[in-house]
C-alpha cells in the first residue's frame, strides 16, 4: 500500500513534525510532535487521517512538548527508546529546566529496543537503535519505501550534538556507522530538523562522516 509523509516544522526550534501514514486506511503515527498541538491536530483533522500512536526518536524538550495534549486527544500510545523515558519525566535531563520552562510528558506505553516491529494496521517500521545525541535515542525505518526517521541522530552535512545529558560522541558516531551507513545509498532520511537528505549523499558530503570536520 503507498505511503505518505507530511511534515511540519514546529516550535521555536523548527522540529520536524512527521505523519507518516497510509494513502488508503488513512491511519498515520505522529513522529516528534514537539509543539503546537493544534496545528498538528488540524492537520490531522483537514487530511481525515486516524492517528494510531505517536513515536518519539528520543526525548529531548523540543520533540516531547506536544505529546501531552495528544494523547489526552486521542487516546493513542506513546512509543519511545528503551533507557530513554528517563528524559520525558526529569526536566534537567530533557533540557527544559535550563530555559526555565521545567517540562514533562506522559510515560511511555511501550520502550523499543534495536530491531523491534513497530506495527500499526498497514504501517509497519523496523527500529534502529542510535544512542549517541541522548542516552536511548531510536530511528524509525521502513523498510518498503527505504525513509529512515531519524531524529537528531542525522542532519543534512551535519549530526545531532554531544554536549548534552547521557550523549556521547563515540556511540554517536558508532551508531551512524553501523546503523544507518550500512543501508543503502538511496534511503531517504527524514531528519529532526532541517531538509531531507539521502544517506548516500551523506556518506559522500557530510563533513562529520568523511573525516573533514576533525581534521
Amino acid at each position: 500500500m503507498a505511503k505518505h509523509v507530511t511534515t511540519l516544522e514546529v516550535g521555536a526550534f523548527l522540529v520536524n513534525c512527521y505523519l507518516y501514514g497510509d494513502d488508503v486506511t488513512r491511519d498515520v503515527v505522529i513522529i516528534d510532535p514537539g509543539d503546537e498541538d493544534e496545528r498538528i491536530i488540524d492537520a490531522v483533522t483537514r487530511r481525515e487521517l486516524v492517528p494510531r500512536a505517536i513515536l518519539l526518536t528520543h526525548g529531548h524538550l523540543d520533540h516531547i512538548g506536544a505529546v501531552a495534549a495528544l494523547k489526552n486527544k486521542y487516546r493513542i500510545p506513546l512509543l519511545i527508546g528503551r533507557g530513554e523515558e528517563v528524559l520525558l519525566s526529569n526536566p534537567v535531563a530533557n533540557g527544559s529546566a535550563a530555559f526555565g520552562s521545567p517540562m514533562t510528558a506522559p510515560a511511555a506505553d511501550r520502550l523499543l529496543a534495536d530491531d523491534d516491529l513497530v506495527v500499526f494496521g498497514a504501517i509497519a517500521l523496523r527500529v534502529l537503535a542510535t544512542p549517541g545525541h541522548s542516552p536511548a535515542g531510536i530511528c524509525y525505518l521502513d523498510e518498503v519505501n527505504g525513509w529512515l526517521f531519524c531524529g537528531d541522530t542525522l542532519f543534512k552535512q551535519s549530526i545531532g550534538r554531544t554536549d548534552l545529558y547521557g550523549a556521547s560522541l563515540e556511540e554517536l558516531m558508532n551508531s551512524i556507522q553501523s546503523r544507518i551507513l550500512s543501508l543503502p545509498d538511496s534511503v531517504t532520511c527524514f531528519p529532526g530538523h532541517g531538509p531531507r537528505t539521502t544517506v548516500g549523499a551523506e556518506r559522500v558530503n557530510n563533513p562529520f562522516l568523511t573525516g573533514e570536520y576533525f581534521v
